[in-house]
């Protein structure tokens, strides 16, 4: 009995040996110095000859201001063009009229990024654009080191199931199960961690902006008749500004002029009503 469990033993050894290198394996990463990714050392290899960009893992984000008539409706327009395209909304933001605008919105738009390009031009044509910002990051060699992880942890557990199917011996049960029960947390770690950078990579980020025309930005003036037509346009808006402010203020001003008026009049009626005391006047010694 006691050579039956002789080979198990020594194949549990070496698995786990196996399985720790393999699921150990995490290259460290850093930027070289011209930007490039090095691995355990070694600056990442150039692109591949005829390797293109769709067959880089690239996540890409962007932010759009558009200049609209009614905010709410182009807001309305752009979640109908997201999910036309197969993407989604993942947060909406609308605020009423104030101050004499016409209110605003924002969108964070998840967009399919293989026609990211055709829906943006959709987009842009729903008002004025006042500015496009976009960026990418690519995690190639990321999603491709996460990947070669998680087949080498997913094929370790294969090996330790089939060891633990042959285990006879308590202490090598107990020691198999905690290998695996170690290893599937990691590997379902690892898994979360590709279902995030498949959906960043899948669907671009991009956040959209609606304004209305009095929150619009103000271009310079690039003349001297502009510039003046500027000022003029900025000394009603100011003399309307003290007016609305006079209007406010008046009715105040007569309240409290009323009443101060009140109060001077009382007082000059308490004064003339008090007569003055006559005294009679002191007399002095005769020698």
């Amino acid at each position: 009995m006691r050579r039956t469990i002789i080979i198990p033993a020594a194949l549990l050894v070496a698995a786990l040996s196996l399985a720790g290198c393999s699921a150990g394996f995490s290259p460290a990463e850093s930027q070289s110095s011209d930007g490039g990714t090095v691995n355990n050392g070694y600056e990442a290899a150039p692109e591949a000859a005829g390797e293109s960009i769709a067959d880089r893992s690239v996540i890409i984000t962007g932010d759009l201001t558009l200049t609209v008539d009614a905010p709410a409706d182009a807001s309305r327009e752009a979640v109908r063009i997201t999910e036309a395209s197969g993407g989604r909304v993942d947060a909406r933001n609308e605020y009423a009229p104030a101050d004499g605008d016409k209110g605003r919105a924002s969108l964070t738009l998840r967009l399919p990024s293989d026609s990211l390009t055709e829906t943006l031009d959709k987009l842009k044509k729903l008002g004025e654009v006042e500015t496009l910002e976009m960026s990418s990051d690519d995690v190639t060699t990321e999603v491709e080191d996460l990947d070669a992880r998680t087949s080498a942890l997913a094929a370790s557990i294969t090996r330790l199931h089939a060891l633990l199917r042959t285990a006879k011996d308590t202490g090598d049960l107990i020691e198999l199960e905690t290998a695996i029960t170690e290893r599937q947390s990691e590997l379902e770690s690892m898994q979360s961690q590709q279902r995030y950078l498949a959906d960043q990579v899948s669907l671009s980020t991009i956040s959209v902006s609606f304004i209305s025309e009095a929150d619009a930005p103000v271009d310079a003036p690039a003349t001297f008749f502009s510039g003046l037509e500027a000022g003029w346009l900025a000394f009603i808006a100011f003399g309307s500004g003290v007016l609305v402010v006079l209007g406010m203020l008046l009715p105040w001003i007569v309240f409290f002029g009323i009443i101060g008026a009140a109060v001077v009049f009382i007082l000059r009626r308490r004064k003339r009503s008090v007569a003055p005391i006559d005294y009679p006047a002191p007399v002095l010694p005769t020698d």
